[in-house]
């Protein structure tokens, strides 16, 4: 039965490794929160490692300069792993094809333009039109604060139609812009494989990310899964991929699920948090009304 927490420090000794989600538990989208970043910088400040593990689209890089003009310190973090990072690794292997169509807003074309070094020189990927494609690549909405899934229904149709195989650079449905809720790339991922097309996943909930957490943490000589913690708010992504990967895992109720809680955000109701897991046949080992 999962243990309701009042600060991370309560059981940060037992850790070396944090693999924390970003919206949500560090940011709103907007701007960070304060008591997080304390709590990550204080876990620094004992020696711990931070790896940011988001299911963003994007590659790392530009994660972190979104960090910095958001005001989150680097000294709050030491790494950043992306669903961006992974799907790249699919897309430029060749998962979907090599003539694809990008559904998804300008702000993630660092998808395809920065290539890792891996890759360069031999990527052989081509961003065309969508009567030209051979494959999707997703990373949400083209405008993600007006658009909702079914507006895409009949192009859905079409490429469904011509066998058009869908990468999703980031699983999340939603996601909490301020006050704004809004949809990103698994929504859109969701509704085409309930249409009967066919879709790719690579961040959290499925392994792929945790493999590239797991080669981020082996740079600081941490190998030990039993020192590890994972903390989101997601409970079909952050929660149960840290099951699946075998990790602890510290659920933060406060963000997108806040409203089923009771009125305190900070403090959880412990019947209401217990029976809404319940339902959704998921233990975390801890959990924390706002990550602090």
């Amino acid at each position: 039965m999962t243990r309701i927490l009042q600060s991370l420090a309560e059981i940060s000794a037992r850790y070396d490794v944090l693999l924390c989600d970003l919206w949500g538990c560090v940011h709103n989208g907007v701007a960070p929160f304060p008591a997080a970043l304390a709590a990550l910088q204080g876990f620094r400040a004992q020696g711990g490692r931070v790896i940011l593990i988001t299911n963003a689209p994007r590659p790392a890089r530009f994660v972190a300069e979104g960090l910095d003009r958001m005001g989150v310190p680097r000294e709050a973090w030491d790494a950043i792993v992306t669903s961006g990072d992974a799907a790249q690794d699919a897309m430029f292997a060749g998962a979907v094809g090599r003539r694809l169509w990008h559904l998804g807003p300008q702000k993630d074309d660092g998808f395809f333009t920065e290539i890792p070094p891996e890759w360069q020189g031999r990527s052989h990927v081509e961003r065309v039109p969508f009567d030209q494609a051979e494959g999707i690549v997703c990373t949400g909405p083209f405008d993600e604060l007006n658009e909702v899934p079914e507006d895409y229904r009949p192009r859905f149709l079409e490429a469904k139609t011509r066998g058009l195989p869908l990468l999703c650079a980031n699983p999340d449905v939603v996601v909490d812009m301020g006050e704004t809720r809004i949809y990103c790339a698994g929504a859109l991922a969701a509704l085409y494989e309930e249409m009967g097309g066919r879709t790719l996943y690579f961040g959290k909930p499925h392994p792929p990310i945790y493999d590239m957490a797991r080669r981020r943490m082996a740079e600081f000589g941490l190998t030990d899964d039993s020192r590890v913690l994972a903390i989101g708010d997601g409970i079909n992504t952050d929660v149960a991929g840290a099951i699946g990967e075998n990790l602890d895992v510290l659920f933060v109720s406060g963000g997108l699920a806040a409203e089923q809680f009771g009125a305190d955000v900070e403090n959880p109701n412990a019947d209401l948090l217990r029976a809404w897991l319940d339902a959704r046949q998921q233990d975390p080992q801890y959990t924390i009304g706002r990550l602090r």
